[in-house]
């Protein structure tokens, strides 16, 4: 399969990358390298699959329509794994037009890239962070999810609506993923577990928000791409029986799906950073502050629709995933 992926020098793009061409499809991946956060370490992730001769990388903006045009255009995509976004809750409480201009603008441009070029599936990367005030536990895509608490989860909630219009108006199908607390090797620097094994190297203190009484779905990097995989091979199909009576917030009329990927198995802030304390051998030195505007402070993944459709659970423990995270950043950042 001829595949586009979207932001393929990030966390979860480059390493969907390089499981994608180890089963042997053709991709395509574009990023705009910009410096949100460190961009060698984008440089390094790509130099994992920049050489593989079923690779080609482009430095562009999905901002740029006319570009996004000529792409699509010249490769005629049989699927996109939409990954480039403007990242970050906290970020986007001081700069929202940046979410405009990725996370809205840049979303409608590989919309109508695929609207035009027959794409046979778009899968997009949504966000727990769309729960918002919802306390109900856990998250159901059967839920409502109408008040987001930041502009960043309004983004994703917007990219949801968005994709519904595409698929109901073109018959585009269209899935989207409600990631949960990504973490692994080769993760985003902004993320609470680089942050955290930095600090605690470094002898510096640690930010613990909400006093610490936060309880995450903390998802592995090898269970996301795996999942996104899953879900990529199987294009979403109309749902035949939904009804604007008793409308399913889940499926459509139209070819057009959303999902929680997540561990499906909450852990407590305080229990996370005890299994870093264990992977680096040294305890942090923890303030423990208020809770963040813009922050839940839970998140709890009901995948149960996701496992029975896709078979396939997510299954990495954490202290596992948190360990491989310890090993790779040492040896990436020759720590002692």
């Amino acid at each position: 399969m001829k595949v586009l992926v979207t932001g393929a020098a990030g966390f979860i793009g480059s390493a969907l990358s390089i499981r994608l061409l180890d089963r042997g499809d053709k991709i395509i991946g574009i990023d705009n390298h910009n410096d949100y956060y460190d961009s060698e370490l984008k440089e390094a992730r790509l130099a994992r699959h920049f050489n593989h001769e079923n690779y080609t990388h482009i430095r562009m903006d999905i901002e740029d329509d006319k570009v996004v045009e000529a792409l699509f255009q010249e490769h005629q995509f049989e699927g996109v794994v939409h990954l480039a976004a403007q990242a970050g809750v906290r970020y986007s409480i001081e700069n929202p037009l940046a979410y405009i201009n990725t996370n809205i603008v840049g979303f409608t441009h590989i919309l109508e890239g695929c609207r035009h070029n027959n794409v046979s599936h778009l899968v997009y990367a949504s966000s727990s962070s769309v729960y918002g005030a919802n306390t109900k536990m856990p998250f159901s895509i059967s839920d409502n999810v109408d008040h987001p608490l930041s502009f960043y989860a309004a983004s994703k909630k917007a990219n949801e609506l968005m994709a519904h219009t595409y698929s109901h108006l073109y018959n585009l199908p269209t899935t989207g993923l409600r990631f949960f607390t990504v973490y692994g090797p080769w993760g985003r620097p902004d993320m609470a577990l680089f942050k955290f094994t930095k600090a605690i190297l470094g002898g510096s203190k640690i930010q613990v928000f909400n006093y610490g009484n936060h309880r995450r779905d903390f998802t592995y990097i090898d269970d996301i791409v795996e999942g996104i995989i899953k879900v990529i091979d199987e294009p979403a199909m109309h749902n035949k029986d939904w009804n604007g009576d008793n409308p399913d917030p889940a499926t459509s009329l139209a070819p057009w799906r959303v999902y929680n990927i997540g561990n499906n198995s909450p852990v407590e802030l305080l229990d996370y950073i005890g299994a870093l304390e264990e992977s680096l051998g040294l305890k942090a030195d923890k303030e423990l502050l208020p809770l963040q505007p813009g922050d839940v402070p839970d998140t709890y993944a009901d995948i149960d629709v996701f496992v029975r459709e896709f078979n396939y659970k997510p299954s990495m423990p954490v202290k596992r995933g948190v360990k491989n995270f310890v090993d790779w950043y040492k040896e990436y950042y020759k720590c002692d």
